[in-house]
């Protein structure tokens, strides 16, 4: 279970793999310069509810990964993400789509 933690208090635990895909997403946004809003469920063992953060091309964003090597990455999932990223609600989570075929990357 890796860690996304934003201006150091806010933090939330996701799954290695979809870390990477988020860290991809989040990445090309601010690139671009393109502010957003991230939002996610939180987990009930931590008081349930949701959080949104506003993400610019300032935040203080920090990725921890548990495990030590990258996932691969599906194509289809990163353009979901990203069609979210770019909606007036802003990112969150969306279940991962089968891949295409030849779809997959290996991140890094």
């Amino acid at each position: 279970m890796g860690k996304f933690i934003y201006e150091g208090t806010v933090r939330a635990d996701f799954e290695d793999r979809l870390l990477a895909h988020l860290q991809i997403v989040v990445g090309n946004k601010l690139r671009r310069g393109e502010p957003f809003y991230f939002q996610w469920k939180d987990d009930v063992s931590t008081g349930g509810g949701r959080t949104s953060v506003w993400l610019h091309p300032r935040s203080n964003i920090v990725f921890k990964f548990h495990g030590g090597r990258p996932p691969a990455l599906n194509r289809s999932w990163l353009e979901a993400l990203m069609t979210m990223a770019n909606s007036p609600a802003g990112l969150y989570v969306v279940p991962e789509p089968p891949e295409d075929a030849g779809a997959s990357d290996s991140f890094g």
